[in-house]
């Protein structure tokens, strides 16, 4: 099972039971479509970098979960034919947490490799101030 990221972006006119019904049935089709959800974010209400159809602005909602490519299918197919939803976009971050985790890994082994370096000019200098010449 790997882990995704979705938000969705629904129409602001709808009141906020509304907004809450909508995130309430999306996260039941996740747990029907066998995805294990980590996290639901309402993000608020923002204004949308372009417009999509006649809307300036859109509710924000995040879901975090692990699943298969079959249950994010399913997910993103509720999505399209939900009449509220404006857009939607689904992320696969499980790939970018490895890559996050190594190149901290990296930069750890760097850092401890430098720590001895920093030391060693120290007493190069003092040398050079003890013989004026």
């Amino acid at each position: 099972m790997h882990k995704y990221e979705l938000i969705f972006i629904v129409r602001t006119d709808l009141p906020d039971d509304e907004i809450d019904k909508v995130v309430s049935q999306m996260e039941g089709h996740a747990v029907a479509a066998n995805a294990k959800i980590e996290k639901i974010e309402k993000l608020g209400r923002r204004r949308l970098a372009y417009r999509v159809g006649r809307y300036r602005e859109g509710f924000y909602i995040l879901f975090v979960f692990e699943g298969d490519s079959q249950s994010v299918a399913v997910i993103e197919r509720r999505l399209k034919v939900t009449d509220t939803v404006i857009k939607f976009l689904t992320v696969r971050i499980d790939e970018e947490q490895k890559r996050a985790a190594k190149r901290a890994q990296e930069r750890a082994k760097k850092s401890a490799r430098a720590r001895p370096a920093k030391a060693s000019p120290a007493p190069a200098a003092s040398a050079a101030e003890s013989n004026p010449a």
